[in-house]
């Protein structure tokens, strides 16, 4: 793969955990730990190919509403792997970053989160962006907030650094797996020229091979930016 047409920002709407559990006759959660081995494995391609940014879904402010045994689930996902997944990531010179409202969080996962960020190489050539409890219009509503309680102006580069994803390149390709053909409050600001890749595969099904595609699908178009 031509590494000059990567795209230096991916982000992944990780869609499909649930179904890909229920057609096999299996708990929910067992579709979610699926999806976290599947994370971690696009984590370590996309760093092997050269991408320096992969941003992924991982929990949105309104899964927050679903039972609370699928969420428990997916916290005890988090209790039971993630340390140990995220110290592999460090081994291979990468670095975690958490964006979203943590505060709503149980106590444990928020140490486990903010630790994991803290605890990343500091020269880091690579950077996994956990988005968890985050919704892009929140976010824009904290961002004008900020703004407002300091009197402030704001450009758009100004009002990028009021972000949860202050000091991230704008993702070059967004990727949605599970079939659905929309964004989900899914860093809706700095997606604006994002080129959007959407394929039917459930997450867990989701291979680098798939990875691979998507890739090739976006080395083979133009992006013009509003430019002719």
């Amino acid at each position: 793969m031509d590494i000059n047409k990567l795209p230096l920002h991916v982000g992944i709407i990780m869609d499909g955990n649930g179904r890909w559990a229920k057609k096999r006759l299996m708990p929910r959660s067992l579709g979610h730990k699926s999806g976290m081995n599947t994370m971690i494995r696009l984590a370590e391609h996309a760093q092997k190919l050269g991408i320096k940014y992969l941003t992924v879904y991982a929990l949105s402010t309104e899964n927050l509403s679903r039972p609370k045994d699928e969420l428990d689930g997916l916290f005890g996902l988090f209790r039971d792997y993630f340390t140990e997944n995220i110290k592999k990531l460090y081994k291979s010179n990468s670095r975690v970053k958490v964006i979203g409202d943590l505060s709503a969080l149980p106590e444990d996962i928020q140490k486990l989160l903010i630790d994991g960020e803290k605890d990343s190489p500091a020269d880091a050539q690579f950077t996994l962006v956990f988005a968890i409890n985050y919704g892009s219009r929140a976010e824009i509503v904290n961002a004008v907030n900020a703004a407002v309680e300091k009197g402030e102006k704001v450009d758009e580069g100004k009002f990028s650094s009021l972000l949860y994803t202050s000091g991230l390149p704008d993702p070059d390709l967004i990727i949605r797996t599970g079939g659905e053909l929309r964004l989900s409050n899914f860093l809706l600001y700095q997606s604006a020229y994002a080129e959007l890749y959407f394929t039917d595969v459930l997450f867990p099904d989701f291979s680098a091979k798939e990875f691979d595609k998507a890739l090739k699908a976006y080395a083979g178009r133009t992006r013009r930016f509003g430019k002719i």
